[in-house]
């Protein structure tokens, strides 16, 4: 009897990646590319095995691609799977789809193995690949803003960070009067709250004229806490 995990390499090879490639992408096996000129706007197949079963989704992540030329990260391209900290975006496809939560797919044996596979490729059709697409075209001018802070500039700010259990900060950019900090927060995240205040009222002290008003949102661009200045 053919095993989950044999189906799952066949239906990987045989129908999941020629299927994402008629979509645009490039790739093998397990990580994909889009066609872009100036970011890694990529797509990664995240696998587990369960009792009988394999189950699988996809991380997506956003990296520029002069960011990832100047890093000293090993490769000629990230891995959409792993976290360097200098991506502009990333998130799990659930977080893309109407449930807005983790969605897993499992291949199990039987005659409607392939359904899983179907489906997940309609989840990337629909929600993952124009995701990226506006989040890179946004990032190129189509109203992201301007950058704040160097890379240089922003690694001796999330420097200052790691004493403290917060996420660093991805992106801090300039956007409609305010100073828009972008990271890997939650609402109810209350320490990282009490130290991006700290941070916001650093930048809101140097009454740089460009903002008045630092807008905290997490890596969907969701908005999380606003400080103005005193």
């Amino acid at each position: 009897m053919t095993t989950a995990h044999e189906l799952f390499e066949r239906g990987l090879r045989d129908h999941l990646a020629p299927a994402l490639r008629l979509l645009g992408l490039t790739g093998r096996r397990r990580t994909f590319a889009l066609s872009d000129p100036t970011h890694w706007a990529m797509l990664g197949l995240v696998e587990q095995r369960t009792d009988g079963g394999v189950r699988y989704t996809f991380d997506l992540s956003l990296v520029r691609r002069a960011d990832w030329a100047a890093s000293t990260f090993p490769g000629p391209r990230p891995d959409p799977r792993a976290v360097y900290g200098i991506e502009s975006w990333r998130a799990r496809i659930g977080e893309l789809l109407p449930v807005g939560e983790d969605v897993w797919w499992e291949v199990l044996p039987g005659p409607r193995w392939r359904v899983a596979l179907d489906d997940s490729v309609a989840a990337v059709r629909h929600y993952g690949l124009p995701e990226l697409r506006r989040r890179a075209e946004r990032e190129r001018g189509g109203g992201a803003g301007g950058t704040y802070l160097s890379a240089t500039e922003l690694e001796q700010v999330n420097t200052m960070l790691l004493a403290v259990p917060v996420a660093r900060i991805q992106r801090a950019e300039l956007v409609d009067g305010a100073l828009v900090l972008t990271g890997a927060w939650t609402r109810a995240d209350a320490a990282a709250r009490t130290v991006l205040r700290g941070v916001a009222q650093g930048f809101l002290s140097a009454e740089d004229e460009r903002f008045t008003v630092v807008h905290c949102v997490d890596t969907l661009g969701r908005p999380l806490w606003e400080f103005e200045r005193p």
